[in-house]
């Protein structure tokens, strides 16, 4: 049985972790640019994602440290997570080729 698709917020977090740690404020810019600035998520609706995927094991805490007497809480991408990931852009791919044939097909755009 496949699993069901990720959410657009939990794909661009994923995303944003496959390049490496980050912390939140770090995840919340990078998703922004990855995204061309269309989705720009509240810090509240990260840490609840960031909580979540943590209980799914598809992120974990990678290290805190203490930056102008305030934590800092830096996130990785868990194997299983980068498995997720890999699944879903597969998934992606798999329906954005049929949209582009059935397109072509039109005499839409390629």
């Amino acid at each position: 049985m496949t699993e069901s698709p990720l959410r657009e917020p939990t794909f661009l977090i994923l995303t944003a972790l496959a390049a490496g740690p980050q912390h939140g404020y770090g995840i919340m810019t990078d998703i922004a640019q990855i995204s061309g600035g269309r989705v720009r998520l509240r810090a509240g609706t990260l840490y609840a994602a960031l909580n979540r995927l943590d209980t799914d094991r598809l992120v974990e805490v990678d290290r805190e440290e203490i930056v102008d007497a305030r934590l800092r809480r830096y996130y990785r991408l868990t194997p299983e997570g980068a498995r997720r990931l890999q699944q879903e852009v597969e998934r992606m791919r798999s329906t954005t080729a049929v949209a582009a044939q059935r397109l072509k097909l039109l005499g839409g755009t390629s």
